[in-house]
């Protein structure tokens, strides 16, 4: 193809089992790359996402060797090209922006500086034009005073600008094809709408093509062009963004949409049933099979083509294609409603709680005097009753995980009291805590591979809290892990395997199953669902929402992931620089946000849907500390007033919808403000 910046021809990428065996990882893969073409590449984990992609620079991982096939980049083959050759394309014609700029980028070294290497590695410039071209890549990513940022170490930038860094130092080489490995997964949704903005312009301003690989399919709907969808190292499904997310005429694809909450749909979305294949296990038919509702026997023991549709110009890999694409248009997304039964009980009590990460200078030890006036978290009252499920929604540095931490203990509050069940005021520090308080509050962690013991297998994982709070030992131990494991849908096959064995959602489920081993009254869920695929985070979230209705559990769940939490909570409260902004019932919040910082928020959040496009009402701009006084939004609200912003802190107020808000402009106006 003449205008194709790259052509993948049967590409098959796979390893030798220990029995000899030929195991394909990437499946008879065909697709190509147009000039100026943006291609989103989706599928759960495993399905063969960054293998592709990695391949596309020529690159593949130790322990995976070419099977068959060609990766052609202007007509040179890259998976057969010399290392010294293939460093003239890498980073000078094809570029990479990995997933997280924050470990990507080097701490101690300046912004500047390492713009500066990649010029000297992937151009000619000489001194005085790198430092102009430096300029010229920092303004382009639209980063303010370019001169000062590029004096600036890592640390000292916000996530999104952190990600823009990358970006520039991607485009140093004037690329023809950027490759993006889930560039916004951990954003959070502000950051990650300004980050997509910026590659659609990037985009159109340099005619660069890009390839986006993600599990979200709210982000591919942004940016994308075209959409690839794969499973189990195959391409189900290739077509335009619109007929791809609009009418997905392959049912995998529309299994992955029905597993995404909706702000406009409050409830649980309907989960997947199943798991992809592992490697090598499917010998016959299509690897869907298993887990497809459209399933027959034809499905079972033959394999589809990838067949192109003409009127629809889409390619799909599925027998029952036809009749899918006849019924999507009566199909709607289906969602439990959630029915949580609150008591009229306090489970836990904050009030005026503060929190600081300042440590006292040492004259101020020896005075007793406090060093910090502005501490990170300040002034948090919160109630949560028996039974209910309170979201802490912000962006990243709102303080949300802070408290969470100071509610279990790991982090020490300055000020103020936590109460647990019956006005019992919980010890500071963990380790003056009493062992039923500490059974009682349970966090399960956002990262299971942190969090679980890598040496340890399945059963001692589970075991530790039944032992530690029960003392259960032998037989009457074995059967009451068992019988942890089948309530979150694991089963005594797994008390055996070692978390490296297990799926990120089978890891999660564990984390889950620890936790509820210790019969808590409230369990801390921190950001448990973020790094998930959307088919395995909509089955831990309807995982969550059972045991809760079994054992009646109080939650608090933080997440910056909007549309999670309007399906899973009961109320919301909205934080800012560790200061509560509003706070009111679930539906409230959603359906008539109140404060500017909502607003903000829930404007920002990406629908997978190409023609909803995220409303920015708020600068990408980093504020490393609170403000000394007045309002903790000033800096960013598209509402401000005047100097009182500045100046004076608002009052709360309450709005006839049972929202509490924290501004200084009147509850009614800010509503019609709004319309």
């Amino acid at each position: 193809m003449e205008n194709a910046v790259q052509q993948i021809n049967n590409l098959s990428i796979g390893f030798t089992s220990k029995k000899g065996e030929q195991i394909s990882i990437l499946k008879n893969i065909t697709t190509n790359i147009k000039k100026g073409e943006t291609v989103g590449i989706v599928g759960e984990s495993g399905s063969g996402k960054s293998t592709l992609a990695l391949a596309m620079m020529g690159y593949v991982k130790q322990g995976l060797y070419t099977i068959s096939g060609e990766c052609l980049f202007h007509s040179n083959d890259l998976l057969r090209m010399k290392d010294k050759d293939l460093e003239d394309i890498r980073g000078r014609k094809i570029a990479m922006i990995p997933q997280n700029a924050g470990q990507s980028l080097t701490p101690n070294l300046k912004i500047g500086y390492q713009i500066d290497e990649a010029l000297k590695l992937h151009t000619d410039l000489k001194i005085q034009d790198r430092n102009k071209k430096i300029s010229e890549l920092l303004n382009k990513v639209r980063l303010p005073s370019p001169e000062i940022m590029a004096q600036r170490y890592p640390h000292e930038l916000s996530g999104g600008q952190q990600q823009r860094v990358a970006v520039a130092m991607a485009l140093a080489g004037n690329p023809e094809l950027l490759l993006l490995d889930e560039p916004t997964t951990g954003l959070d949704v502000t950051t990650q709408a300004h980050v997509l903005e910026l590659l659609n312009f990037i985009a159109k301003d340099t005619g660069t093509s890009m390839v986006y690989v993600s599990h979200d399919l709210g982000a591919i709907a942004q940016v994308s062009d075209r959409v690839i969808v794969m499973y189990s190292g195959q391409i189900v499904l290739d077509g335009p963004v619109r007929r791809i997310l609009k009418n997905p005429i392959h049912p995998y694809t529309s299994g992955l949409l029905k597993s995404i909450p909706k702000l406009t749909l409050p409830g649980l979305p309907k989960s997947m049933s199943g798991s992809q294949p592992q490697p090598g296990t499917i010998t016959k038919g299509c690897s869907f099979y298993d887990r497809c509702e459209l399933a027959e026997m034809n499905c079972s023991n033959n394999s589809p083509e990838l067949e192109y549709v003409k009127n629809l110009n889409t390619s799909v890999r599925c027998f029952k294609h036809k009749e899918l694409h006849e019924k999507i248009d009566k199909d709607e997304n289906l969602v439990t409603s959630i029915e949580n039964t609150i008591l009229d009980k306090e489970m836990l009590g904050l009030s005026k709680v503060s929190i600081s990460y300042a440590k006292k200078k040492f004259i101020d030890q020896l005075l007793n005097k406090e060093s910090d006036d502005n501490p990170t978290v300040k002034d948090i009252n919160l109630n949560i009753s028996k039974g209910e499920t309170l979201a802490l929604v912000g962006e990243s540095g709102s303080g949300k995980s802070t408290i969470l931490k100071s509610i279990a203990g790991l982090l020490k509050a300055k000020e103020g009291n936590i109460k647990y069940e019956n006005n019992k005021i919980l010890p500071n520090e963990l380790k003056l805590r009493d062992p039923n308080s500490l059974r009682a509050i349970q966090l399960i962690f956002q990262n299971p591979d942190e969090s679980l013991n890598p040496n340890h297998t399945v059963e001692q994982i589970v075991s530790q809290p039944l032992k530690l709070y029960f003392g259960l030992q032998g037989e009457k131990l074995k059967d009451e892990i068992i019988k942890v494991l089948k309530k979150v849908r694991l089963g005594e096959f797994y008390l055996t395997r070692y978390p490296r064995q297990l799926s990120g959602g089978e890891k999660q489920r564990v984390a889950v199953a620890r936790a509820f081993a210790a019969k808590p009254d409230v369990i801390l869920c921190d950001e448990v669902t973020s790094a998930l695929d959307v088919s395995v985070q909509a089955a831990v979230l309807n995982l969550l929402q059972e045991l809760k209705k079994d054992f009646g559990t109080t939650y608090i769940f933080v997440s910056h992931d909007l549309a999670v939490v309007r399906a899973i909570s009961d109320r919301v409260a909205v934080l800012y620089q560790g200061r509560l902004c509003e706070i009111g019932p679930s539906k409230n919040v959603y359906n008539f946000p109140s404060h500017p910082y909502t607003e903000v928020l829930l404007g920002a959040v990406l629908e997978p849907d190409p023609d909803i496009k995220p409303k920015l009402v708020a600068e990408d701009i980093v504020e490393e500390k609170p403000p000394e006084k007045g309002c903790s939004f000033q800096g960013r609200c598209p509402r401000k007033v005047g100097e009182i912003c500045n100046s004076e802190v608002p009052p709360w107020q309450i709005g006839e919808n049972g929202n509490a808000i924290r501004c200084h402009i009147n509850i009614d106006e800010l509503r019609n403000l709004q319309k």
